[in-house]
Order: structure tokens, then C-alpha cells, then sequence
């Protein structure tokens, strides 16, 4: 294992799981349903966060794969991580601007950083199978989100006391505690990319004479992509039960303050609870990575998404603090293990020559499956003014995405992934 690379690479999850946690998960939902959309109907106050979060996410849907194969091409994933990672951080920074009433100015720059996060995120996962081996990908990909973690809990938790304990930082009042805990993220986000930028060496390779624009390149690559899944049917059956689990996953990540918030609990206890998730994640996270070692990672990522199962209805009674603690501590252990696995699940099935141009396509079945949760969510709130019932239909993804990801045999999926690329290699060994 290449050591310092890798530790590089988990840095960047170090840092920008900032923007995962005090900006996506637990300070900024708070701050936009009392501060921003403040004079909206508390119902539609929720609605339109999920409405933000959809048309970010649709966007870096779009732009995914494209972009993942225009860099495969170009050999420019670094290049590429950062414009995104900057555009985060930028946003992250310009949040301290926002004041009460600031609802459209928020939301626009809730699209911008939520673009920036997930779009530099595709060509973070592509360095995956780059950074690490064959042997250790499920661990090295356990430990980034460990790394995730402890970073984004740490920051979240100075910033909640810079929001908590504002006087002790020299502020006014909890909402200059607020903003300043909104540029902390961008400079956090900045220093812990560096040793990425430094020490992150993305594999060159001999590339074709380019004569069509980059653009053309990249639709064309896609289209060939699209085209192609059907030579990996085990991968492409593991993207459709992607799209349904994690779409429950990426709704209770974004939904879950401001679900809190809708249903009466105060936003300390929900700050508190989310610093909760993080903190309880690091050794769960670490725990699949040894899990997925000793049962498959397959059967490691279905227990969590039974648990999620759970999650779920639970979510539908809450009614108090202590539940949402509860439910914080249970969302906490099975996390970072069902992203994990995923992302280390996808990374054995993926041709060695196209990781960006796959990765990418993975991002776009991670991003447009986000896309249906929070409108789903959103838009049953609006129309039956709870947000509850919005909860309770996360069961359907759940399920449906279990039963897909049961028929995945994945020492298959990587022998097609490998007839592709070197066929002369011995396959990877791996019991599902």
C-alpha cells in the first residue's frame, strides 16, 4: 500500500466532510428554516431546503459522468477535484452574507457548494482503486470515511460551540457564531485538501490524439458507457439497487435536521445529536471495514442497510429529543459502513483503465437517486402539511434496493470487469 498517498487522500475526506456535516447535515438546515426562510411557512421552509438540495443535486447529475469521462481522457481528475472542491469552499465562505430572509440567496449558494461537494467528490472516489490495492480496497475505503468522521465532527463541534459559547470567540451573538462556523468550514475544507494536492499522483496514461472538442469527447464516452453496461450486468444490477438504498441514505443524511426541526425538536439537541452521528461513526466505520473482511463486504452492507430499515420507521414515531439522539446513535453505526462498502463494492467491478469515466457514472447514480428522496420528501410535506409520511416512504428504496443487491454476484461482476481490461490477470477472489 502506498502509504503516504493514501493518508493524503483521507485527508480530503477529513476536511471536506466539514461541508457533509456542518453545512448539509446540521448547522445550515437550522439556520436556513429559522433564519434564512424566516417569514415562510414553516412547512414550506422545509420544502424548499428539499427542493435546493434536488436541483443541486440534479445538476451534478448531469454533469458527472461527463465530466468523469472528459478526465479519464484527459488524465485531469486532480484538476478537476479541485475547480469543485474551490466552488465548496467558496460557498461554504459566502454563507457568512446571508441573513434573515435571505431564503433565494441561500438556496442559490446551498446549489453552489452542494455542486461543488458532490461534483468533487466523483474524482475523489475515481482515486480510489489508484491510492489503494486490490487486497485492502474495502479497508481503504472504510478508513476514508472513518477519516470523514473525525474531521467533520471535530469541526462541528467548534462550531457549535462558536455558536453556543459565541462570547468565548469574541462574537455578539449566536448568529455571528453562525456565519463565522460557515467560513471555518471553506478554510478547514482548504488546508486539509493540501496534502492531496502534494502528494496524490494521478496514473498517466498514454492517451489517443485529441481532434473533437472535450466536450464531444465526454458525451460521446458516456454515450459509450451507457452503451457498454450491458457487458457488466452484475455492476449494472448493482447500480439500480445503488440508486434505491441510497437514495434513502442520502435523504435521512440531508432531511433529518430540518425534519427535526419541522416536528418540534429544538436545534441544540439537533446539533448535539448530529455531532452525536459523527462520533459514533468513526469506530463503525472502521468496524465494516473489518466486517466486510470476515462475511463479504456484500452481507456487511446488507446488515446496514437492514438497520436503515429500522432507522426509518423509527424516524416516522419520533417525537422528542431523546428519540432523535436515539435515532443519531443508530445512523451513526451503519453510515459510513453502507457508503463504504459501496463505493469499495463498485471500485472491484470497474474496468482498471476507465476508473474517472466509471466513477462518474457512479456519481450520477448517486446523485439522481438523491434527487427523488428530498422531492419526495418536500413535496409530500407540502401537499399534506407533515412531514412524517415523507419519512415513512424511504421503506419502499430500502426494500426494493435489499432485494436487487441480493442477485449481485460480485466475483462475476469483477471477472467482466477484468475481461475488459487484462485478461491475462488472475481474477480477484471474493466470496458473495
Amino acid at each position: 500500500m502506498k502509504k503516504k498517498p493514501v493518508i493524503s487522500w483521507m485527508l480530503y475526506d477529513f476536511g471536506n466532510s466539514a461541508f457533509a456535516t456542518t453545512m448539509m447535515a446540521a448547522v445550515l438546515p437550522i439556520f436556513y428554516y429559522d433564519v434564512a426562510a424566516q417569514g415562510v411557512k414553516e412547512s414550506l421552509a422545509a420544502s424548499y431546503w428539499g427542493y435546493s438540495q434536488s436541483i443541486a443535486v440534479l445538476i451534478v447529475a448531469l454533469l458527472a459522468p461527463i465530466l468523469g469521462a472528459i478526465s479519464d481522457y484527459s488524465a485531469a481528475k486532480k484538476k478537476f477535484l479541485m475547480f469543485f472542491a474551490f466552488m465548496g469552499m467558496i460557498a461554504s465562505v459566502l454563507f457568512a452574507f446571508v441573513n434573515t430572509g435571505d431564503y433565494l440567496f441561500a438556496s442559490l449558494l446551498l446549489i453552489i457548494g452542494t455542486i461543488g461537494f458532490s461534483g468533487g467528490n466523483v474524482f475523489y472516489d475515481a482515486f480510489l482503486p489508484e491510492v489503494a490495492d486490490e487486497s485492502n480496497i474495502d479497508s481503504v475505503s472504510a478508513k476514508g470515511f472513518a477519516f470523514g468522521y473525525i474531521g467533520g465532527g471535530i469541526l462541528l463541534a467548534i462550531n457549535l460551540l462558536m455558536i453556543l459559547k459565541y462570547e468565548w470567540f469574541g462574537l455578539t451573538d449566536s448568529l455571528a457564531g453562525t456565519h463565522l462556523a460557515f467560513i471555518s468550514v471553506g478554510i478547514w475544507w482548504f488546508i486539509f485538501t493540501i496534502p492531496l494536492i502534494k502528494n496524490v499522483v494521478e496514473e498517466k496514461k498514454q492517451q489517443p490524439e485529441r481532434t473533437k472538442s472535450y466536450a464531444v469527447i465526454g458525451f460521446s464516452r458516456l454515450a459509450r458507457t451507457v452503451k457498454e453496461l450491458k457487458l457488466y450486468k452484475q455492476l449494472l444490477v448493482f447500480l439500480v439497487a445503488f440508486w434505491l438504498y441510497n437514495d434513502g441514505i442520502s435523504t435521512i443524511i440531508k432531511m433529518a435536521t430540518i425534519y427535526g426541526r419541522d416536528i418540534g425538536i429544538d436545534s441544540n439537541s439537533l446539533i448535539i445529536a448530529l455531532l452525536i452521528t459523527q462520533f459514533v461513526g468513526i469506530p463503525f466505520a472502521f468496524l465494516f471495514g473489518w466486517l466486510a473482511g470476515k462475511i463479504t463486504a456484500k452481507r456487511a452492507l446488507m446488515l446496514a442497510l437492514f438497520a436503515y430499515l429500522v432507522i426509518v420507521v423509527f424516524g416516522y414515531f419520533m417525537s422528542s429529543a431523546l428519540h432523535f439522539y436515539i435515532l443519531a446513535i443508530c445512523v451513526g453505526m451503519v453510515q459510513g459502513g453502507a457508503q463504504a462498502l459501496s463505493r469499495s463494492l463498485f471500485g472491484r467491478m470497474v474496468p482498471a483503465d476507465r476508473h474517472a469515466e466509471f466513477f462518474g457514472f457512479y456519481g450520477i447514480s448517486a446523485k439522481f437517486s438523491a434527487i427523488f428522496g428530498p422531492f419526495a420528501f418536500a413535496l409530500v410535506g407540502q401537499m399534506t402539511g407533515s412531514s412524517r409520511l415523507g419519512i415513512l416512504s424511504l421503506v419502499f428504496f430500502f426494500i426494493v434496493g435489499i432485494i436487487l443487491l441480493w442477485f449481485v454476484d460480485v466475483d462475476k461482476g469483477v471477472e467482466e470487469a477484468k475481461q475488459t481490461t487484462d485478461p491475462s490477470q488472475e481474477p480477484v477472489v471474493y466470496k458473495s
